[in-house]
């Protein structure tokens, strides 16, 4: 004997003695040691044990997980790991071949290969679960008790198991094959049925099996055959609930299982000979018995019915029987194959890898075989030939094409057995399937047909004599009989169509699904004959066989010991068989003798280069076509050894790394080092230098130095002096030559001044003479008077302000002297208002210098300013001498010094004008004494004609009143600085200075001088000196009250003051009379019988009155009794003016109308307009009324005189009568209003002309017209160009005018305003041009945004229906129904000329200023000539003319049609590209799409394909490159912002993605977007698309996030989140903050309305919360589902009550204390009542007034079950505990609660169905301790299970499922809970925690 025979080897190629006596001895030598597994080469040879060995827990899976075949001791995990394995290195699918005799173990097998595959997936998926849960239901309802195997498979099965790319399970399908149907109806002598019925009948409910009429499994006598109904072994009741489970885990209904065991209970009853009414499918019983006792046939005329014998009855009842079965069987299995089936996804590029399972029944030889034996043995043949052509044939055939040196191997090959049966012509299954399909065909005449084919061959065995019935086959295995009777029918597996028919009328759904297929097929006629059992047997078999030759096999040789299923039994002969059939022998030698594996050349030298000793192998030399074949043994050495040389290679990297990293660490370390040494140095050094000799030598050069030193000096002030005196020299000649030249100049301005006053003087130089002398004396009495009057304190203030305004009267503006011409009316009839106190600061006016601002005006002093800007040695005080020169520096100093000289001595010095005018005619003279609205005026006219003055007037002011001690001169100051500063503004230079200065003004005149310097500040400077009216608002400082006359004749007087303007008036009025629509109202200004508009701008109202006094001046009158009015007329409509809209503007407009007739100020072609309007007039006045009276009263104020003189008043009362009386709106009794309407619309429609605002301008340039200096005209219609006879020289509409825009001409010149129009370009000079441009500019602006018209720019032509196409010139009918978004430059239009509609981009039409359909030429000329030229989109150019592709990278709003990246793959690039343009508002869009959606559409499919992600960041460069839309470019950069958040570029795309940021830096969000793209290279990318809280900060343009995090105790705190946090960094930062001593076991929860989800500590934090948002999508919530984001306390390892104060406050006491409430832990009565004292003492602290409220709160302070333990007066004699704050009392509560074992569970209340011993209510507790089941009620602990006892767990809808102990006979918990999710989670952190405990004890 071998020494290997001796022990036993774990491969059998290793034997010495290579015999079947040594196989043998092996096998039995392994088996009696307990090792059941033995290698031979690759092929695992597994002997059953009949019994549990330890070989399935949790740490052998890990043992054998990513293990080299052979380097374990044998085992079917190694050969699981090894298809796993090869599988994802090869990419290449795997199968596994296990196959065996009945009770080999081949079932066992592949329930251990789906474990390790689920295990090893490592996914803890609900998807492995429900695989691994298949086998139950298969096995209840597939396997049967044999005399064999306890747990036999009567039939086969097929699992694919599908793989991800990353090896995670992701599917299954099942296929199954050949139940043994007729097991149902008979079975052997101890043998069983399947095991569904006996388990259904023992774990049953009472309930249910009395519903369905069901008993023992003695009773019926499908149960009973094998006089067998029970097994050792199997607990039929522990097995139903676990069938129950696996039914709910794979998604079966609870009514799916009703209707299940109602089948099966029809079947047992069927079973029984005598038929009772059941009524359990759901038939009627008659029915059902005429189908079961005759048959009916169809002839060519009629259909027959026949009754059947006794024993064709029972056989007809079985066959039904068996297809019920059948067929459930099959629905089942389809039942499961979608639950666990995934279809793959349509991308092509998806490649799906998988591991095939082969489970099927083995070779059978029983006493009496039958038609199932024969499909069953044929169906080894094929497996055993799959095996020998895989091991022997192609092996051997290899080698001979390779030219190995071989020695052939003979071996058993039974092809000829399969030729016999299935190959070739006229086999033994085509010869059953033809006599199967002929209708007078027995089983005889088959047969007989076989005996004549096959007879003479060695194979077929044909029976002995004529009338034996049974024949042989020579199969691999052995020679097996076969009785042929009852062949065909098997065969045929046909019903009866009387049973058929007999399930269509039944009402039991579940019948009707399962025979399906029969029931469509019934009601077509077949043109085909019925497929019979073995064509569909062999058809399934060969799809089969294809699929395993397409994989790369594996094979597990099962070996049954013995045949009595006993351990530690093992029959040599048997064995022997089984390995003799299945040619192990040969299979040894060939494995041993062999080379199983190969390669390619390119495969092994890239797999083992690693090997080579140099690097001089080139692959490019050797032949391409080069296989390599290795021995088995030695590919196990090869990868060892490579194994070791990848370590070595390893360590050799982390040598160098680690090299580099500590030079460079040396090399800081040496350099800081040196700086060490370098600055010691330096400091011993100088510490040296103290010594003696150090100081002597110190000292001589210092004074070395010195002396050198005084040298440089003396020599550097001599070259100083000389350079500064040689600089001064030239400076001073500069500025004298300066000097000179300007005083020539002004001497010489002087002397010309000089002489033409002489000339102008001459003839009253004596005259003058003598005037001076007298107000010379004058001057001085009153300087005489003025000094007794400061000495007397009798004269007030105020009464010093009533003496210098006594001439001024008392008075109100707007009411003096009679009224103007043609306005008469008004001032009879209306009735003036009382004058209504209104602030003017409140009216809108240009924004205000801040009222903050004004604290900082301490540092812009008066002072602080003359020092700055004032000339010479001026002082800013106040002095009694004339001023020598201006305070400030002028260009023309003659002026100011006279006009200083009238400052310094207010109104009495001669002020002289500028201009000639003022001293001819009524202008002030020196022949008579100024009056005070003359000087003022003299000082203000200089003010509003110089700019430059203005700051030397307030200086000259200022400083006369700082430190004035003359009190008259000090309030006359006051006074004309007031006055002065509602006229004009200072400049900018003085303003703040101006203002500092006002603030310390006398009482009263402070405030009033400040506002007035605001109104000034903000409505500008005047225009005309101040008038009368505002003197006397000066006199009380009080705003000014003035009259205003409405068209209704409703008089009402506002306040104003000197800055208001005609806008403010305008806006106070329509307040007044709740006008809405304001536009065209104005202000109109009469006197005498002229009237002008001021308009509703900023007009001054106050220089219109100052011009109505002038003139009253120069014709004689008094300023102050100037009869000047003020109107408030509709002046101009807009284009789109609406009467409907505003009924008050109606009606003053139609008041305006009639008045506008009556005084021939409108004025109709023909009478019977006139007449028309009158008679509206009539009704809207007096409705059907015609009286004579009345008719009077309309003619009086509707008919002019001149037409009263031409006609007479009877003529015009009839007229007016007769209109009145046929007036359509008699009968239809129209409203006032309407009819009003109508007169207001037919004077728009007829005086466009009377309804304008004119402007005076002159023709710069432009076309030529026949004058240059003419009137604009601008109305509704357009714009009009009048001479001075208002004849019209041009008259353009709006559609006509492209543009319109205003420049600055120059100081002489004013305004200049250009006018676009298709007439040509016309430059006009106006006062009014800014005024011209934005009437014109709002009606452009207002038409083209109401228009509905537009002419194409440019020629579109898109084959995308969404866009519309057009030519150019076309008109465009623009559809406004906000389908798109104009804002984002589209537009819904319809070309009018193919009536088609789509989107328009706005930048290539133009939109036509026109209600209506604007004329032919105006189209042509817009078309030609238009304003713009349209944005060529670069994308189309390049496209149409097939330019350089290199332009195709710039902003395009079209999408493009292929991607900009060259990849080898497909990309869904319209998918892309489209929702970027439309989130950038480059591409139309009809529906509103939400942020989030776009964003969904644009990131999603890039977060789970890397390979779109470089097309992504292309395509939004892309669209920011030259765009000039800068909504867009924003949109842009937001989508680049999250792009860069959520995943970086490839290396390629890398460094040009930095460079188009770091371009672009002047963007607000370029640095943040290339500071997230640099953190996005060092961090994981992220999984899913934005948040919704991150789009919303970054369309906020805010790059910080922030987010509120709530706390237990009912707190929350703000915490910044980026895009790259992770919850556990969330942790951290919130545990820092709230100052925690650790962040272990903490955890971050989402609550939403219906759950509270735990989250991965791993994940980003808005991945997770966009995963809540994807769930309530799936369960169509709204996007914007509430959620609370929480942070609590997970998991409870070494929580210690007082370690950790904050977290037992804010975290530990509020997360028990509900758990001790609702009653989760067990605690004794003395505990209750302790806990009770301490919750209250938390809850009121020392109020013991809440004693007496105890009964009412105990459900706050004791446990829901225990609220009745004590009563309420037990509850208040117990002591309450003082001296402890509520702190403490929290803390103390903790301490009691941490001692009990629950302490820090996470509790579920769950539905169990696993046990039947436990109750179907548990409560689940999860701790560091394991996994616990309670018991809710009486609170016992039922198991605990630790965690190094949890073999597996996964989770999917509402159930989770763990498995504990072994994986094959383990104990399995399932359950079910909402809350799967929160389960799940906590249970693996608490494993994952337990590991890593282990591994750290380990470590120790």
């Amino acid at each position: 004997m071998h020494p290997t025979s001796v022990n036993g080897v774990d491969d059998m190629i290793r034997l010495g003695d290579l015999n079947e006596a040594g196989l043998l001895r092996n096998l039995l030598v392994r088996h009696k040691d307990g090792i059941i597994y033995t290698y031979t080469g690759s092929i695992l040879v597994a002997v059953n044990p009949y019994q549990l060995l330890p070989l399935y827990t949790t740490e052998q899976v890990h043992l054998y997980t990513d293990r080299r075949l052979g380097e374990l001791p044998p085992h079917v995990f190694a050969i699981a790991d090894s298809c796993f394995f090869n599988m994802r290195r090869n990419k290449k699918d795997q199968c596994c071949v296990i196959s065996g005799e009945s009770g080999a173990g081949k079932t066992e097998s592949t329930k251990l290969m789906l474990q390790f595959l689920a295990a090893v997936s490592g996914q803890h998926s609900w998807i492995e679960q429900q695989i691994l849960e298949a086998n139950p239901i298969l096995e209840a309802f597939g396997n049967a008790k044999t005399i064999r195997n306890d747990n036999s498979s009567r039939f086969g099965k097929y699992i694919d198991i599908n793989f991800t790319k990353g090896g995670a399970i992701e599917g299954a399908k099942i296929e199954q094959y050949l139940l043994e149907k007729s097991r149902v109806c008979r079975q052997a002598p101890e043998e069983r049925n399947y095991h569904i019925f006996y388990c259904m009948l023992m774990g049953m409910p009472a309930e249910q099996k009395k519903i369905l009429s069901l008993g023992n499994a003695s009773e019926y006598n499908y149960l009973t055959m094998g006089n067998c109904t029970s097994c050792d072994g199997r607990d039929d009741i522990k097995e139903y609930a676990h069938f129950r489970s696996a039914m709910k885990i794979l998604m079966f209904s609870e009514n799916d299982s009703w209707e299940i065991n109602k089948l099966l209970a029809a079947i047992l009853h069927l079973g029984n000979v005598h038929f009772e009414e059941h009524g359990v499918i759901s038939v009627d019983p008659k029915a059902l018995e005429k189908s079961l006792t005759q048959r009916s046939f169809m002839t060519s005329r009629e259909s027959v019915t026949k009754p059947l014998t006794s024993a064709q009855a029972m056989d007809g009842k079985d066959a039904f029987v068996k297809a019920i079965y059948g067929r459930l069987f099959v629905w089942v299995v389809e039942k499961i194959n979608k639950a666990v089936f995934k279809p793959p996804p349509e991308d092509t590029k998806y490649v799906r890898q998988s591991i095939g399972l082969l489970d099927i029944f083995g070779f059978e030889n029983f006493n009496k075989n039958s038609f199932e034996q024969l499909c069953i043995n044929f169906a080894n043949e094929q497996l055993q030939q799959f095996f020998v052509k895989h091991v022997f044939k192609l092996e051997q055939d290899e080698y001979t094409r390779e030219n190995i040196v071989w020695k052939h191997i003979e071996y058993n090959d039974n092809q000829r057995t399969l030729d016999v049966l299935a190959s070739k012509s006229l086999n033994i299954l085509a010869l059953i399937d033809e006599e199967s399909n002929f209708p007078k065909g027995t089983d005889t005449t088959m047969i007989n047909k076989m005996n004549q084919v096959h007879g003479k061959g060695d194979v077929y065995i044909p029976p002995k004599n004529n009338h034996d019935t049974q024949f042989g086959i020579q199969h691999f295995a052995g020679v097996v009989h076969y009785d042929s009777k009852g062949f065909l029918e098997k065969n045929r597996d046909a019903l009866s169509a009387d049973l058929i028919q007999l399930v269509e009328k039944s009402s039991n759904k579940m019948l009707k699904q399962a025979f399906q297929n029969e029931l469509s097929s019934n009601h077509e006629i077949a043109s085909k004959r019925a497929p019979t059992l073995s064509g569909q047997f062999r058809q399934s078999l060969d799809a089969l066989m294809k699929t395993l030759t397409v994989c790369q096999p594996y094979f597990i040789r099962c070996i049954k010991p013995n045949d009595f299923k006993k351990p530690m039994l093992f029959d040599r002969d048997l064995c022997m068989r089984q390995l003799r059939y299945s040619g192990m022998m040969e299979t040894i030698r060939i494995r041993k003798a062999g080379y199983p594996i190969r390669y390619t050349f390119d495969e092994f030298l890239e797999r083992y280069r690693v090997l080579l000793k140099s690097s001089l192998c080139d692959p490019k030399v050797v032949r391409r076509n080069v296989v390599v074949i290795v021995v088995d043994f030695h590919d196990t050495m090869l990868e060892l050894e490579r194994m070791k040389e990848l370590n070595e290679k390893a360590l050799l990297i982390q040598r160098v790394l680690r090299g580099y990293k500590h030079r460079r660490q040396f090399l800081r370390q040496k350099s800081s080092a040196l700086v060490i040494q370098k600055n010691w140095r330096g400091y011993k050094g100088r510490k040296l230098y103290r010594l003696g000799f150090a100081r002597l030598q110190a000292k001589a050069r210092a004074r070395q130095l010195q002396h050198h030193y005084q040298q440089k000096r003396v020599a550097a002030v001599r070259l100083q002096a000389q350079t500064r005196g040689y600089l001064a020299r030239k400076e001073w000649q500069r500025k004298r030559q300066a000097v000179i030249l300007l005083q020539a100049n002004s001497r010489g301005m002087l002397a010309r001044k000089h002489a033409k006053k002489m000339k102008r003087d001459r003839r009253e130089e004596e005259l003058a003479a003598l005037e001076r002398q007298r107000r010379l004396d004058q001057v001085l009495r009153q300087k005489k008077e003025k000094e007794a009057s400061t000495q007397s304190e009798s004269i007030t203030a105020q009464e010093m302000v009533d003496d210098i305004f006594g001439f001024l009267p008392n008075m109100v503006g707007g009411q003096e002297g009679q009224a103007p011409v043609g306005f008469k009316d008004l001032e009879k009839q209306g009735e003036r208002t009382r004058p209504e106190e209104v602030d003017l600061d409140d009216l809108p006016m240009v924004e205000d210098i801040p009222e903050e601002d004004y604290d900082d005006l301490d540092e812009y002093s008066f002072s602080k300013f003359a020092s700055m800007y004032f000339q010479g040695a001026a002082t800013p005080t106040h002095i009694r001498q004339r001023l020598r020169q201006p305070l400030l520096y002028h260009e023309d100093e003659g002026d100011v010094s006279e006009e200083g000289e009238e400052v310094s001595k207010p109104p009495t010095v001669q002020t002289i004008s500028e201009e000639d005018e003022i001293l001819i005619g009524g202008g002030p003279t020196l022949d008579r004494p100024m009056t005070a609205l003359e000087k003022l005026h003299v000082i203000v006219s200089y003010a509003i004609v110089r700019r430059d003055l203005r700051d030397e007037i307030y200086c000259q002011i200022c400083k006369q009143l700082q430190e004035n001690g003359n009190r008259s001169s000090f309030y006359r100051g006051w006074i004309l600085l007031s006055i002065c500063l509602g006229i004009f503004p200072p400049t900018e230079r003085f303003i703040k200075f101006l203002q500092s200065f006002i603030r310390f003004g006398p009482m009263g005149y402070a405030p009033y001088c400040a506002k007035r310097l605001r109104r000034t500040v903000a409505n500008g400077v005047r225009g005309e000196p101040p008038s009368w009216l505002e003197l006397e608002a000066t006199k009380s400082k009080k705003p000014i009250a003035v009259s205003v006359t409405l068209m209704d004749g409703r008089t009402i007087s506002l306040p104003v003051d000197s800055s208001s303007t005609s806008k403010e008036i305008c806006q106070l009025l329509s307040e007044k009379v709740s006008l809405k629509d304001t536009f065209g109202f104005s202000l109109y200004m009469a006197l005498y019988e002229k009237v002008w508009s001021l308009g509703s701008g900023r007009e001054h109202v106050m220089d219109a009155i100052s011009q109505c006094e002038q003139e009253v001046k120069r014709k004689g009158g008094q300023e102050q009794h100037a009869p000047w009015r003020l109107y408030y007329r509709k002046e101009i409509f807009t284009p789109w003016h609406d009467c409907k809209e505003d009924s008050v503007s109606t009606d003053l407009i139609y008041r305006q109308i009639i008045r506008g007739l009556r005084y021939g100020e409108y004025k109709c072609d023909k009478d019977d307009d006139i007449v028309q309007l009158s008679a509206k007039h009539f009704y809207i006045q007096y409705g059907s009324d015609c009286g004579l009276d009345n008719a009077k009263t309309v003619v009086q104020d509707c008919i002019n005189s001149s037409l009263l003189e031409a006609k007479t008043q009877d003529k015009w009362l009839q007229m007016v009568s007769t209109a009145h009386a046929q007036g359509p709106y008699i009968n239809s009794r129209q409203k006032a209003a309407g009819v009003k309407a109508e007169v207001v619309d037919y004077a728009r429609q007829t005086w466009p002309m009377l309804f304008s605002r004119f402007f005076e301008a002159a023709k710069l340039s432009g076309p030529a017209l026949p004058k240059n200096k003419f009137i604009v005209a601008i109305n509704w219609t357009g714009i009009t160009f009048l001479d001075e006879k208002e004849r019209r020289l041009l008259q353009l509409s709006y559609p006509e005018v492209t543009g319109v825009n205003t420049m600055r001409e120059g100081k002489t010149f004013g305004q200049s305003v250009s006018l676009l129009t298709l007439k040509g370009d016309f430059s006009l000079n106006a006062v009014m041009a800014g005024n011209i441009a934005e009437l014109v500019h709002m009606f452009l602006g207002g038409l083209r945004e109401r228009s509905q018209y537009a002419v194409a720019l440019q020629e579109v032509n898109q084959d995308d229906p969404t866009f519309l196409s057009f030519k150019k010139g076309e008109l465009i009918v623009l559809i406004k129904d906000d389908e798109l978004t104009v804002g984002r430059g589209w537009i819904k239009g319809k070309n009018e000329r193919t009536g088609k509609t789509g989107a328009v981009p706005t930048d290539a039409i133009l939109v036509l200023p026109t209600l209506t359909k604007p004329t032919n030429e105006v189209m042509f000329c817009t078309s030609v000539c238009p304003s713009r030229q349209p944005i060529k989109d670069v994308n189309r150019q390049v496209i149409s003319k097939n330019v350089a592709p290199e332009r195709l990278w710039v902003n395009s709003r079209e999408p493009i049609k292929q991607p900009l990246l060259k990849k080898d793959v497909f990309l869904p690039v319209l998918d892309l590209c489209v929702p970027i343009l439309k989130y950038m508002g480059d591409y139309p869009t009809k529906q509103i799409q939400s942020p989030v959606e776009l964003t969904d559409q644009i990131f999603g499919p890039a977060t789970k394909d890397e390979a779109l992600r470089d097309e992504i960041y292309c395509q939004i460069m892309k669209q920011m490159t030259s765009n000039n839309n800068r909504f867009s470019l924003e949109q842009g950069w937001q989508l680049l912002w999250l792009c860069c958040g959520l995943f970086p570029p490839s290396q390629s795309l890398l460094k040009h993605t930095q460079r188009f940021l770091e371009s672009r830096r002047r963007e607000p969000l370029a640095p943040d977007c290339l500071q997230r793209l640099q953190g996005s290279l060092r961090i994981e990318p992220r999984k899913l698309p934005p948040h919704q809280v991150e789009i919303d900060a970054i369309q906020q343009n805010s790059t910080q996030i922030f987010h509120k995090v709530h706390f237990p105790n009912d707190m929350e705190e703000i915490f910044e989140v980026n895009t790259s946090t992770r919850i556990r960094d969330l942790c951290q930062t919130i545990s820092t903050k709230l100052q925690l001593v650790s962040s272990d076991g903490f955890s971050i929860f989402v609550k939403t309305p219906d759950k509270v989800l735990s989250l991965n500590d791993s994940d980003y934090f808005f991945d997770s919360l966009r995963q809540i948002t994807d769930w309530s999508k799936k369960a169509k919530r709204p996007m914007n589902m509430s959620y609370q984001v929480f942070f609590m306390r997970k998991l409870w390892f070494n929580v210690s009550p007082g370690r950790d104060l904050e977290a037992d406050l804010i975290f530990h006491y509020p997360q028990e204390l509900p758990k001790y409430l609702r009653g989760y832990h067990r605690c004794t009565k003395e505990d209750m009542v302790n806990i009770g004292a301490l919750l209250f003492r938390v809850k009121f602290n020392n109020d013991k007034s809440q004693f007496v409220m105890i009964p009412k709160m105990l459900k706050d302070l004791v446990p829901n079950d225990m609220l009745k333990a004590m009563s309420a007066t037990d509850w208040q004699k117990v002591k309450s505990i003082n001296h402890m704050t509520s702190e403490e009392a929290i803390l103390a509560f903790l301490k009691v609660v941490c001692r009990w074992p629950t302490f820090g569970c996470a509790f579920f209340e769950v539905k169990q169905t696993s046990d039947p011993n436990f109750p179907d209510i548990v409560r689940i507790a999860i701790s560091k301790q394991g996994v616990s089941i309670i018991h809710p009620k009486t609170k016992d602990v039922l198991a605990t299970h630790p965690f190094n006892r949890i073999a597996n767990w996964c989770s999917g809808s509402t159930y989770f499922h763990i498995t504990v102990g072994n994986l094959v006979k383990g104990n399995k918990i399932l359950c079910e809970t909402s809350l799967v999710k929160t389960f799940i989670t906590v249970d693996i952190l608490y494993i994952h925690n337990y590991k890593a405990h282990c591994i750290k004890l380990h470590i120790i």
